[in-house]
């Protein structure tokens, strides 16, 4: 009998358990942070995420039940004001633990004209910002976070910082579901030792692609391009709400034409209609280049995917040239 009571009270014991630990709510503001947290939180739980797939974290337009996931999710996790600029101040009146990872002890950070050090070129002209009377307007408004010193704020990209954020999610965790302590600790040092794997494969993909001309839409890949010896030929700031003057895209185009074979990286969903009337005539392979896995599934090595995919789109193109 008494056997029978010591099972059914361990029943009960780990039923507590995991009942305490479907009310712990984890919430990203972006997929790729969402992407990490589900590595630490792997057997324990799934993270939300609170933009959804092709949100701009610029301009989000919160709806009210993103505010009431906000208000309601024990952990958030953000980058900061410098990415998501709508949530300071509807954070304002929140009580519980909210991290900007910007903030975090131990992140390595980059700013927009940082140089990638021994990948720089002399010479180099890192951004093609032309720009006529008929896009200056547009132009401005959608650059106005990549002026030259201000943060960068796409920093997940650097499997170091990837690293830091999972170290404090677990540790958050931890003290919020002290009964899963162990696991959430266990998890995230499985995490960091899957990243060190990557990291030396991905060296390993990338090392010759080193000088090989392509150009970005976006400016979003800094922290990966200096992570692995990469390093864009320009980038077409370019509002995509508005078709640039004729001469913005005489100018972009003679810039392709001096390339020669090239790759052309937009960011998914939608391509900027520009694309095709830049690239028409051209040896220029247009793809897609995904900062941010929006259609990757949420899962423990969703995190991994989304920089591995990012090699592969980088090095399916440029082997080719």
């Amino acid at each position: 009998m008494s056997r029978l009571l010591a099972v059914f009270f361990l029943f009960l014991t780990l039923a507590a358990g995991n009942t305490a630990l479907a009310e712990v709510r984890l919430l990203t503001s972006i997929k790729p942070l969402q992407l990490i947290a589900a590595a630490v939180q792997d057997g324990l739980g799934t993270p939300e995420v609170l933009l959804p797939p092709g949100a701009s974290p610029h301009h989000y337009a919160l709806r009210p039940s993103d505010v009431r996931n906000l208000r309601e999710a024990d952990l958030l996790y953000w980058v900061g004001a410098d990415l998501e600029s709508f949530l300071p101040r509807v954070l304002t009146g929140r009580s519980k633990p909210s991290v900007a990872v910007q903030d975090l002890a131990g992140m390595h950070l980059r700013h927009f004209g940082d140089s990638h050090d021994a990948h720089k070129e002399e010479g180099h002209d890192e951004h093609e910002h032309h720009e006529d009377h008929e896009s200056a307007e547009a132009a401005d408004e959608h650059d106005h976070d990549h002026r030259p010193g201000t943060l960068d704020a796409h920093l997940w990209l650097l499997p170091a910082n990837a690293r830091v954020i999972a170290g404090k999610m677990a540790a958050d965790l931890a003290t919020v579901d002290p009964a899963n302590a162990a696991r959430y600790q266990a998890n995230a040092k499985a995490f960091e030792e899957r990243l060190s794997a990557l990291d030396t494969r991905l060296k390993k993909r990338l090392q010759g692609l080193k000088g090989k001309p392509y150009f970005v839409f976006h400016e979003a890949y800094d922290y990966f391009e200096a992570a692995y010896g990469l390093e864009h030929t320009g980038v077409f700031s370019i509002a995509s709400e508005v078709q640039p003057g004729a001469r913005h895209v005489a100018a972009m185009r003679e810039r392709l034409q001096q390339a020669g074979p090239t790759c052309v990286f937009n960011e998914p969903p939608v391509a900027p209609r520009l694309s095709k009337t830049l690239t028409a005539g051209l040896p220029v392979t247009l793809t897609e280049l995904d900062a941010m896995g929006g259609a990757l599934p949420v899962d423990a090595s969703g995190y991994e995917t989304l920089l591995e995919r990012m090699a592969e789109s980088l090095a399916g193109c440029l082997d080719a040239l």
